[in-house]
């Protein structure tokens, strides 16, 4: 019989998975007392396990060597920054993941920063609640602006089509040529370059790997519009986040609306104080829709799953 453990916080706090889970598999060990696990606690908390549903726990070579009875490890969410897969490979241990499973919710997200950022909502209302009364700040609308989207998987894609009705002009940098997407949608395809100089809302969709590790350094971000609002909804080790802290406070960048940092929760309130920072505490998939689609998709990786490979899509 398959025992099943669940670190994961936000799975365990779902009556609703709680219960399917036990349905199909009567032996799950939850994490009810919400511990957060270094590599040694993990290794101790899922002893004895043969399945794990995992979401932000570094699963290394270390934690699978020491957990032979361990073989399926399924995600909780998209992201794979915390899976070592060639770990994975070298112990046949499986993958549970489902892509783009809460992609609508990221993208929504994203849309909502990219309307505040324009119309600064986060300095205003930052005045309003220090007791300041200040006068009307001229905005832009969102409608006809040249946004950029870097990373145009399926929350890029899901951000083009909420797009639509605000008439603006896209780019889209990727590894992947999307041709017939942006034939669709009327996105235009460009290079990194492009992208950097012409964006007024830039929007990051990329995985964390070696190649986007602090892409977005001091040089990238000084290459940016003065007057562009910057988006990071995917990881925050993409963004050098004292860099972006000069960009704002130096007022070389218009906004940025942050929901994922370096360090979760974020330890530099003088970033986190910028009024022209609007930062959120990764919701991203915080929405009632979007859990249940992780959960049920976590729930299918533990009997529909891969051997991850390295170098091989997802982990290309």
């Amino acid at each position: 019989m398959t025992r099943v453990a669940v670190p994961c916080h936000a799975f365990c706090r779902n009556q609703v998975l709680r219960r399917e889970l036990l349905d199909e598999f009567p032996d799950v060990k939850f994490n009810d007392d919400y511990l957060r696990f270094d590599e040694d606690g993990l290794i101790e908390w899922l002893a004895g396990c043969n399945a794990a549903i995992v979401s932000l726990d570094a699963i290394s070579e270390r934690v699978l060597t020491a957990l032979p009875e361990l073989k399926v490890i399924s995600n909780y969410g998209v992201g794979l920054d915390n899976v070592d897969p060639a770990a994975m490979n070298k112990r046949r241990v499986r993958l549970g993941w489902t892509a783009g499973v809460n992609r609508l919710s990221v993208a929504e997200l994203a849309l909502s920063f990219a309307i505040a950022g324009v119309r600064h909502v986060t300095a205003l209302n930052t005045d309003m609640r220090a007791g300041k009364r200040p006068g009307q700040r001229m905005g832009r609308l969102l409608s006809g602006r040249v946004v950029g989207i870097h990373g145009c998987g399926h929350v890029g894609k899901e951000l083009v089509r909420l797009l639509q009705p605000f008439e603006c002009k896209i780019l889209a940098c990727d590894i992947v040529d999307y041709g017939e997407f942006y034939r669709s949608f009327d996105v235009t395809p460009v290079g990194f370059d492009e992208l950097v100089d012409r964006a007024e809302v830039l929007s990051l969709h990329l995985p964390l790997n070696e190649s986007t590790r602090g892409l977005y350094d001091a040089a990238v971000l000084a290459r940016l519009r003065d007057d562009c609002v910057l988006i990071n909804t995917c990881r925050g080790n993409i963004v050098d986040e004292g860099a972006l802290k000069a960009a704002l406070g130096g007022r070389r960048i218009a906004a940025a609306c942050f929901d994922v940092f370096a360090i979760e929760p974020p330890l530099d309130d003088e970033l986190l104080n910028l009024p022209n920072l609007l930062a959120t505490p990764h919701i991203g998939a915080s929405a009632a829709e979007a859990r249940l689609a992780m959960g049920r998709a976590a729930i299918l990786g533990i009997t529909e799953n891969f051997l991850p490979r390295p170098g091989e899509f997802p982990f290309d």
